[in-house]
Formats: C-alpha cells, structure tokens, sequence
C-alpha cells in the first residue's frame, strides 16, 4: 500500500504516534542542550526532555475515546511537568487547538491543520511572539501554512506532514539570520545571528517525528 494513503488516524494511533514523538523529543535531549546553550540558557533540552516523558506516563497510563483528550493530556502534562515559559508555549501547542472543539475520534489532514492553526494563534496571543522573532513560531507558523496548503490540495496525512516537516526545517535555518526579541538571547543582539532558535528546532523534531511514524505504519 502507498503510503500516500493515509488520510487519518483513529484516537489509538495518535496515541501511539505521540509516543513516538515524544521519545524523539527525549532522545534529542543533548542536541536541543547544545543549541541552547550557544545563546539561551542551556535548559530548553531538560525542560522538553522532562515534559515529553511526563506527556509519555500518562498517555501510557490511560485509554483515549477521543482525540481531543490526547491532545489535551500531552499540553497538559508538558504546562505542569514543566514551568516556566516553554511548558506554557509548549503546551500551549498541543491544548490551544482544541480547546472548543467538538469531540473527534480521528484526526485527517483539514483537522491537524485546523488544530495547529488555533494553537499557532493561541500561541502567538500568549507568548506575544511573531514570525522573525527567533522562536518556536518561526518552524511553527511555516509548518502550519504548508498543512493548510495541503489539506486544501486534498493531499493525504502524511504527505502534508511531510511538506509541514520541510517547512519547517527551512524556518529553523531561517532563525540563524535573526536577532532574538524574547528569552536571554535578546541580551545578545547581533551575537544571536548565526545560531538557530531551540524551541524552533523542538517544532521542527515533532513534525518530522510524526512523518516518521505514520511512514513506519505503511511500510510496516
């Protein structure tokens, strides 16, 4: 079976497919390390690291009868585990999208797309962020752009994360060029140029990490 196929996935699979993405997540621990200690603090792996294996206990520990509650568990587990600014933005991500959404049982490429522009929105109303800035939105925005443009193309699930996975790698580079405006980086001015954004390379890790997985089930 192609694996451009797979157009949605029930509330099981996207449990599992968060699994997945937050062992990713963990096991970039040491490179999300590196690139935040060249110019933040040195602790957005840790706290990404603590707040995925949080969001992974309790996935594990319970059933799911819809999407919604996946989504919801993860924000949720990532905003308490992990404090500060990135457990808000982070989780943010993941409930800001849902919140007044009517319950879903699967997850196509309209309702990711739909899901991830509300929390880019939530995001940016919270965190006061905007494209250029040198943080998460700038994967995050361009990501979500290229899985609106797909869904509206009726392209499949994974081709969409495909395209959201290469827009926002091209947004992480895109950090390098950029002065920050938010966090310890913005003491450093035109220092911070040359560096890619942490949280935007988080960004860019979740998508490709659910690519993957969706991948490994067609070709499993």
């Amino acid at each position: 079976m192609s694996i451009e196929t797979v157009n949605s996935v029930n509330t099981r699979q996207l449990k599992d497919m968060f699994l997945y993405v937050g062992d990713q997540v963990v096991a970039c621990k040491p490179l999300l390390t590196k690139i935040d200690s060249a110019i933040g603090d040195g602790d957005h792996g840790i706290g990404m690291s603590v707040g995925f294996t949080k969001a992974d206990e309790n996935l594990k520990a319970n059933e799911f009868t819809s999407i919604n509650d996946v989504f919801k568990t993860i924000g949720m587990s990532m905003i308490s585990s992990m404090g500060g600014a990135s457990g808000i933005i982070f989780g943010t991500m993941f409930v800001g999208g849902i919140k007044g959404l009517e319950t879903k049982v699967s997850l196509d490429l309209p309702l990711l797309a739909g899901i991830f522009n509300k929390a880019l929105e939530a995001i940016k109303q919270r965190g006061k962020a905007d494209l250029g800035d040198k943080t998460m939105i700038d994967a995050l925005q361009p990501a979500v752009e290229a899985l609106e443009k797909s869904a509206a193309a009726n392209e499949s699930l994974v081709e969409g994360l495909r395209k959201a996975e290469i827009a926002a790698l091209q947004g992480v580079e895109n950090t390098k060029q950029y002065i920050a405006n938010f966090g310890r980086a913005k003491s450093l001015g035109e220092r911070a140029i040359g560096h890619q954004d942490a949280g935007a390379t988080t960004v860019l890790i979740i998508f490709k990490s659910m690519k993957e997985w969706l991948e490994g089930q067609e070709n499993g």
